[in-house]
């Protein structure tokens, strides 16, 4: 592809990969008897399971859901304080208003764009005890791909009585080192109590729509999956009646948040190629650092120790609006992650402002995902790099 020849077809920030062995598995479930409430999303959930390294994994129809669902499962109420990053999708957030609860935003780490842990201390720290009992829980976001150090989370919530909830949805397959040298894979459910998952199209498995929690704790995961379904049961061990084989309790206020069976059969097929697909997200984003090396186009350091998944590759420029602009013009499709969730119209109602949280927006001011996708080709990402580069050394 030369310097002035423009793709046929758009490049974007990220896409899905169908193989014709996903479409035959998709195919194979329309021809069976059942669409939904058959045996694919069990597998699916056994197949991710082993994946992640969990003992437990329960699909539902978004990741959104997923957060909900947790967010119910920890008992989030009216009053309650919950932590959580500027930037990220507003569904980190949004579970714990759906439940009443408050959310409190913290700074990031301008190192590596992730929930500020020293900065979620100090505010901890500096609110009076008898006010610090309304805080009970934390949702760091491995964004991007990049994975938090749970281990140092689960130090800090433990110290303060607060449970974790790890919105993984940017990172399955990404791992850290502990302390102890010991490999840590996100969301396996070794530290934190609960973690969410996506698989929306540019995600690493895509289902169309769907999510997942995994987590290692079978009280969360019985309750989860009661909830997702109508918070129906049909365990003979905890009906308080048994009218016979058709009889069914509903216990709790649940929702219908069923992953199908057309999706989960899909899921299966991703799955068993997601090792594949994040070798190569690496390998873009070697190329791309590779590239970007002493240009003004700024490309943070992954930590020593941390394995990421690069769901996204940012970059932070000056300009940036013209060159969102003039990538676009190009067909290539950039975009932005993410607008400040503290700046959105629903949250400023609730008094956050700009100068709140500044290293986030600071960071917004100047970042930009550009092209991560396994499918994306040699010769479209080198398309990306000049076009880039021609734009910031002009």
């Amino acid at each position: 592809m030369s310097q002035f020849h423009q793709p046929t077809k758009p490049i974007s920030y990220g896409r899905q990969t169908i193989t014709d062995a996903d479409i035959a598995a998709v195919v194979e479930v329309l021809q069976s008897d059942y669409l939904t409430q058959g045996p694919k999303p069990q597998e699916f959930e056994a197949a991710f399971a082993a994946y992640i390294g969990s003992k437990y994994a329960s699909v539902m129809s978004s990741g959104a859901a997923a957060l909900h669902l947790c967010a119910l499962a920890l008992g989030v109420k009216p009053g309650d304080k919950v932590i959580t990053t500027p930037i990220t999708f507003t569904s980190s957030a949004n579970c714990v208003r759906y439940c009443g609860g408050d959310v409190v935003f913290s700074d990031i780490d301008e190192s590596t764009y992730l929930l500020d842990i020293h900065k979620v201390r100090r505010l901890l720290e500096d609110t009076p005890k008898v006010e610090r009992s309304a805080y009970k829980g934390v949702v760091p976001v491995d964004f991007a791909g990049l994975p938090v150090d749970m281990q140092a989370w689960r130090e800090l919530a433990d110290e303060f009585g607060l449970w974790i909830l790890e919105d993984a949805c940017h990172a399955p397959g990404a791992s850290f080192l502990d302390k102890q040298g010991v490999k840590r894979r996100v969301g396996d459910g070794s530290l934190a109590d609960l973690a969410i998952f996506s698989f929306h199209p540019v995600k690493h498995i895509a289902t169309a729509e769907g999510g997942a929690v995994t987590t290692n704790n079978q009280q969360y995961h019985d309750a989860i999956c009661r909830l997702r379904t109508h918070g129906i049961t049909r365990d003979p061990a905890i009906l308080q009646e048994n009218h016979g084989g058709w009889y069914y309790e509903m216990h709790e206020l649940g929702y219908n948040y069923r992953l199908t069976d057309v999706q989960a059969a899909l899921g299966i097929e991703q799955v068993k190629r997601a090792p594949q697909g994040l070798e190569r997200r690496r390998a873009i984003a070697r190329r791309y650092e590779e590239a970007f090396a002493g240009t003004p186009v700024t490309v943070r350091p992954m930590p020593e120790g941390f394995h990421h998944a690069y769901h996204l590759f940012v970059v932070e420029v000056e300009k940036r609006l013209e060159l969102y602009n003039f990538l676009r013009e190009r067909k290539i499709y950039a975009q932005v992650h993410y607008i400040p969730v503290h700046l959105q119209p629903y949250y400023r109602q609730f008094g956050w402002k700009r100068g709140d949280m500044p290293v986030a927006e600071r960071y917004y001011d100047h970042c930009l995902s550009l092209p991560m996708y396994p499918a994306l080709t040699a010769d479209e990402q080198e398309y990306v790099i000049r076009q880039v580069l021609e734009f910031v050394e002009s």
